[in-house]
Parts: C-alpha cells; sequence; structure tokens
C-alpha cells in the first residue's frame, strides 16, 4: 500500500509537467501527435525506471557522506581505515555522476527504437537523444535523493511513477492538440500558444491531487 501511495503522488500529486513544469522543451515539441507522444513518453518511462534505481544506489554506496565506510573497518584490514572511509564526501559528484548513468541510458534506448521502431525513430528525430538533457529525467534522481527512500524499491517505483506521469501528460496534451487541429483556433494562438494555454489549466487540474 505504501509502495501504491508512493506511485500515485509521484505521477499525479507530483507530476514532473504539471506540478513542476519539467521537461517542457520535448513536452511541447513532440506532442503534436500522439503516436509520437507515446514514443518519447515510453521511453522516459524506461529511463527514469532504470536510473532512478541505479542512482539510488549510487548515492547510496558512493557518493553521500559517509556512504564508503564499507571500504574500511575498525580493525583496519579494509581498504582504509573505518574512521577515514567514513569521512569522505562525495557529494559533489552527485550531478556529473547522475548525468553520466542518465546519458548510457539514453543511449541505450536511442539503439534499441533505431533498430526496432526506425519510423518512430526518425518521427523522434532529436529529441529522442536529448532525453539525455531533459530535466524531468535528472529531477527524478534528485528528488530522489531529497527525499532518502529506505531502499532501492521505493527508488524504482518513484522512477515508474514519475516516467508515468510524464507519459500521462505528453499524451493527454497530444490528443487535445491533434483535436483542435481542426477547430477554429485564432491565428496568434495556434500552435504552442494554445499548448501553453493548455497546459496551464490542465496544471491547474492536477493541483486538485495535491488537495488546493
Amino acid at each position: 500500500m505504501e509502495l501504491l501511495n508512493l506511485f500515485i503522488k509521484s505521477a499525479f500529486a507530483e507530476n514532473m509537467v504539471f506540478t513542476f513544469f519539467f521537461g517542457m522543451c520535448s513536452y511541447l515539441a513532440v506532442s503534436k501527435t500522439v503516436k509520437t507522444a507515446v514514443g518519447l513518453g515510453a521511453a522516459v518511462i524506461f529511463v527514469l525506471l532504470i536510473t532512478v534505481p541505479v542512482n539510488y544506489w549510487l548515492n547510496y554506496y558512493i557518493l553521500s557522506d559517509g556512504a564508503l565506510s564499507w571500504l574500511g573497518d575498525k580493525e583496519g584490514i579494509g581498504l582504509l581505515p573505518q574512521a577515514e572511509a567514513s569521512a569522505i564526501n562525495l557529494s559533489f559528484l552527485s550531478f556529473i555522476m547522475f548525468i553520466a548513468v542518465i546519458a548510457a541510458m539514453v543511449q541505450l534506448v536511442e539503439m534499441v527504437v533505431e533498430k526496432f521502431a526506425p519510423a518512430l525513430y526518425g518521427a523522434l528525430g532529436i529529441f529522442l537523444p536529448l532525453i539525455a538533457v531533459n530535466c524531468a529525467i535528472l529531477g527524478g534522481s534528485l528528488f530522489m535523493q531529497q527525499k532518502n527512500f529506505p531502499n532501492g524499491g521505493y527508488a524504482a517505483v518513484y522512477g515508474l511513477g514519475s516516467g508515468f506521469g510524464w507519459f500521462l501528460a505528453i499524451v493527454l496534451i497530444a490528443a487535445i492538440r491533434e483535436k483542435i487541429r481542426y477547430s477554429n483556433v485564432p491565428g496568434p494562438l495556434r500552435g504552442v500558444g494554445m499548448a501553453f494555454i493548455l497546459t496551464g489549466l490542465m496544471g491547474l487540474a492536477f493541483l486538485g491531487f495535491l488537495g488546493f
């Protein structure tokens, strides 16, 4: 039940797009059709599902303050004396290490999509490799770091929920944009202008999950 609550909270109450407005560049650019939105959204789910728990373990065992205490022991038969190992703090490397893990996973996704779905690969274009710099992906790992989850399972559920929330947001806006394409929208508001208006309205709707 606790994991289910975490999934629902990360997908709806703390939606990456409608609550924090993360990943807006890809969200606006690839949401012109539902097909491309589904493809990119699925890729984001996969990347978040893998990178958040991997970065959790990386942070827990290497980067956080005192995480390297496992290198030493009180008897001094480890690689370092325990006091010295516990004093090491590599948290300043969090950004670059998290981004390195994300870039590796995005490269894997790009190779798989190109191999098994070349049409989708062509439709997504430059925005598929740009998942590596999608702030929603990095945001998932940074929020995970702040939340201090008790184990990697919680981090994986959080990553899955955050990815599903981003997937839901881009598919919803793509479906609406396809429907209003043939509507009588004023010229200055067509395209990105109407997308911004719709995003604001949907963001207000998602505030309901926060209890406002």
